[in-house]
């Protein structure tokens, strides 16, 4: 029995014991960046020397990781690139029998408006793939009101002869055991799509691929062939999750400079993930096998139900699960409101979400102990990674902007004199400035990916794409670091995020 599969939070457990394991594990990672934050402090205090070699060795350190990041950011770059120009339905004749795939593209609803759905549902009609086998569910939600579900309704109209099927569901509100928000939505939609389309038209759930996109996703023409090339050449095709790369181009023209930054870096990170698929986890708008949901379960009681579904599947087949990159875009929405002001709020609220999957460390740490028959090793790797990643985004972006300064401030008369003292902020500044070619290859790229500027921006808007990158350390630590800094409090607190909605504004 796998009951811990189903986990949110400590109180879910009867089990005082095993209550008090889960939530000293809940507490863990806050305590974990706190701890180091608060440590340097006061050991800049106490042991400045200490300290100050500790700064400069821990710059290097992230001299070194910058430098390897980057390469693995060119390498997967130019992969995506060959993606696109490669011609994946001829690819996919050569393999024989491959229509006999069916895609399922689930699009969760909330109040978005009527333009921005259509977008993505006519990317979906562009696609280079047999609409015949194309089944779209337009997942609505009661809570949003009758006024969406006439929306849906009308959408459904324009596009329900593009496809084998076009479905408009509504997901039932205040569900016991539910949380509100995408995962419940999409495990109502596995449900409901099993009884209405799968059995009445006999299709083989092995033959099924689920792809969960936001209501802002436009995957790019050749995804749907690209996605089943690999589905159908994986070694384990019904243990493995699909990666799309998102990239924010939508509507990055409009974005302000510091959501361009962040929505940029956070491309580039997902690529870097793709060069290291033994780290890579399944996020936001991504693809799965049919097969899996039914037999592991969509989560439907946590915020990030993307990366959930893949640390559930990974239990569930005892460490045989894995992601598969297809160094293939799927365009999506950088963070936009009606206004500067709302935007800031939006992009800091998206990267709190975001920062909240920190809820996956107890579960997955908890799912080790409780699961013998994952290799201990297995264990040891997962758990390392995704406690170093949570550690790194609350507490990085702070140390190597920050550090540097506190035993100058803090080490007192008798640190102060010495040459240590004179060379440490020299030294921090020489390896950051080295450090800064990781930027200039995000620069350069960023420029590479971008969609074509439409005719009413002028040629200083290139100008301030270029600037925008001077950003990068105020969005790293307010947009990055703080944001995580809250999530892990919140956490540790037991004040649990319920799901948020980011805006959408259609330009």
């Amino acid at each position: 029995m796998k009951d811990y599969l189903s986990l949110s939070r400590a109180k879910d457990l009867n089990n005082q014991k095993e209550k008090f394991i889960y939530r000293f594990l809940e507490i863990l990672p806050g305590f974990l960046s706190w701890t180091t934050l608060a440590g340097v402090f006061l050991l800049s205090w106490l042991a400045p020397v200490v300290v100050a070699v500790f700064i400069i060795l821990f710059d290097l350190y992230w001299l070194f990781k910058i430098t390897y990041l980057s390469f693995h950011q060119i390498t997967s770059f130019r992969q995506m690139k060959k993606n696109l120009k490669t011609n994946w339905l001829e690819k996919l004749n050569e393999l024989g029998d491959w229509k006999k795939i069916y895609h399922l593209i689930v699009l969760p609803m909330y109040n978005e408006k009527k333009e921005i759905v259509e977008s993505s549902c006519q990317a979906l009609v562009n696609s280079k793939y047999p609409k015949n086998r194309m089944i779209v569910v337009l997942a609505t939600e009661e809570r949003a009101g009758e006024m969406v579900r006439k929306r849906a309704e009308e959408i459904k109209e324009k596009f329900s002869q593009e496809f084998l099927n076009f479905l408009v569901t509504v997901h039932p509100k205040d569900m016991p055991g539910e949380i509100k928000g995408r995962g419940s939505n999409t495990a109502w939609v596995i449900k409901v799509i099993k009884e209405k389309i799968i059995r009445p038209l006999n299709i083989p759930k092995e033959n099924i691929i689920v792809s969960g996109f936001d209501i802002d996703t436009r995957p790019y023409p050749q995804y749907f062939a690209c996605l089943t090339f690999h589905y159908l050449t994986s070694k384990k095709p019904h243990r493995s999750s699909y990666q799309p790369i998102p990239v924010y181009n939508n509507n990055i023209w409009s974005a302000p400079n510091f959501s361009r930054v962040v929505a940029i870096s956070n491309t580039f990170w997902q690529m870097i993930q793709q060069e290291r698929p033994e780290v890579l986890v399944s996020y936001s708008s991504h693809s799965i096998p049919f097969k899996v949901l039914e037999e592991v379960g969509y989560p439907n009681n946590v915020v990030p139900d993307d990366s959930r579904i893949f640390w559930k599947s990974y239990l569930f087949y005892n460490g045989d699960y894995r992601v598969i990159p297809l160094y293939y875009p799927v365009s999506m929405d950088a963070v936009l409101a009606k206004n500067l002001s709302g935007t800031i709020v939006n992009q800091y609220k998206q990267q709190r979400r975001w920062a909240w999957g920190c809820i996956d460390i107890p579960f997955l740490l908890f799912g080790f102990l409780k699961n013998k028959k994952i290799p201990l090793s297995k264990k040891f790797y997962h758990s390392w990674n995704i406690l170093d990643g949570f550690w790194s985004w609350a507490t990085v972006s702070l140390l190597i902007f920050f550090l540097g300064w506190l035993p100058l401030i803090f080490g007192g008369e008798r640190f102060n004199i010495t040459l240590l003292s004179y060379n440490l902020p020299r030294a921090t500044r020489n390896i950051m400035t080295l450090a800064m070619g990781g930027m200039l290859v995000s620069c350069v790229i960023s420029f590479l990916i971008l969609p074509p500027k439409p005719k009413q921006w002028g040629k200083l808007k290139n100008l301030s794409l270029i600037l925008q990158w001077l950003l990068l350390p105020f969005t790293l630590i307010f947009f990055g670091s703080i944001p995580s800094l809250d999530a892990q409090t919140r956490l540790i607190l037991g004040k649990h995020l319920g799901f948020w909605v980011t805006e959408k504004t259609s330009v």
